[in-house]
């Protein structure tokens, strides 16, 4: 069982910056899927950013432009760089890894962002 851990969320003013990271188990590299999802109070699991196993990225238009992910394959972690933060970013950030070839997943504890004055 892959464990991932999530940490550098925080509460945050409109306008901030926020690097979560998301530290793995197990290999985030060669036939992994790995990304970023939030919940927002109330509201369903959505995805934010993520790498699909081919190492493209994919974005919600949402954060298009204001929000980035990379990763270090040697440190087996996933960052998510936040910038210019709306209090709608608000959420629990979870860290989702998947196997594409045997399709097991795994999801982090979460962490929490809020953005507000």
């Amino acid at each position: 069982q892959v464990q991932l851990v999530e940490s550098g969320g925080g509460l945050v003013q409109p306008g901030g910056s926020l690097t979560l990271s998301c530290a793995a188990s197990g290999s985030i590299f060669g036939g992994i899927a790995v990304g970023w999802y939030r919940q927002p109070p109330g509201k369903q699991r959505d995805l934010v950013a993520a790498f699909t196993s081919g190492g493209t990225t994919n974005y919600a238009d949402s954060v298009k432009g204001r929000f980035t992910i990379s990763r270090d394959v040697a440190k087996k972690t996933v960052y998510l760089q936040m910038n210019s933060l709306k209090p709608e970013d608000t959420a629990v950030y979870y860290c989702k890894r998947r196997n594409v070839y045997s399709g097991l997943e795994n999801w982090g504890q979460g962490t929490q962002v809020t953005v507000t004055s």
